[in-house]
């Protein structure tokens, strides 16, 4: 299967494509074609081009399914009645990522003999290294930040992520990367991706089930 993945870093990408591949149950690759080629990344960046991507993975690839992943941060967590009519909260960058899709969707001509790009969503809480730290810390879940945004008290703070996942908040690309593959294939490994999944229903639970749904 050909997947292309849109994330905030290189190096979660590597580890996203672990993660979709241990969902599937098999292996995926990059699309043939042009590359599409970014400057830059982080949350306004990723939402910005990703009409772009739908529209040339959809024209100038052989992609089969985008999958994106962002990192919530501050914004809300998103939460199953965001997906009934009418009760999207534009605040929730998984719902702002949905929303642009179906914009971008509704605008893309057919080609023929190509079938509709399948999409996969996820969003991070509060970042993507609380999901790599899985198995490891207990304090990573959702729940644990839901609370702290509250209550304005974080168990676990934002700034000390990136050091509890790589041993340093300033890591390389290629120590980020190899560091993010290495926790992912251990969660793989070790059968966590369910305890994934129940520590982080509203973000990983959603990317889990648009997979599960290809």
């Amino acid at each position: 299967m050909k997947v292309a993945i849109l994330s905030e870093s290189e190096a979660d990408e590597a580890a996203i494509r672990i993660l979709a591949d241990g969902v599937l149950g098999r292996r995926t690759e990059p699309p043939l074609g042009p590359a599409f080629r970014m400057r830059g990344r982080g949350w306004p960046t990723v939402l910005n081009v990703l009409p772009a991507v739908l529209a040339h993975l959809h024209y100038r690839s052989d992609a089969d399914g985008l999958i994106v992943v962002v990192d919530s941060d501050l914004s809300p967590i998103h939460a199953q009645s965001h997906k009934e009519p009418g009760q999207a909260d534009m605040s929730c960058r998984l719902c702002q990522v949905a929303e642009a899709v179906a914009v971008t969707r509704d605008r893309l001509r057919p080609v023929p003999g190509r079938a509709p790009l399948r999409l996969a969503v996820g969003l991070a809480v509060p970042q993507i290294e609380a999901w790599y730290l899985v198995g490891i810390d207990p304090h990573m879940n959702e729940a644990t930040w839901t609370s702290g945004q509250q209550f304005g008290t974080f168990i676990v703070r934002r700034e000390t992520l990136k050091r509890k996942a790589y041993g340093t908040d300033r890591p390389s690309l290629e120590m980020e990367t190899e560091r993010a593959r290495q926790h992912i294939e251990r969660i793989v490994r070790d059968g966590h991706l369910p305890l994934l999944e129940s520590l982080f229903p509203g973000g990983f639970g959603a990317l889990a089930n648009d997979l599960r749904g290809w």
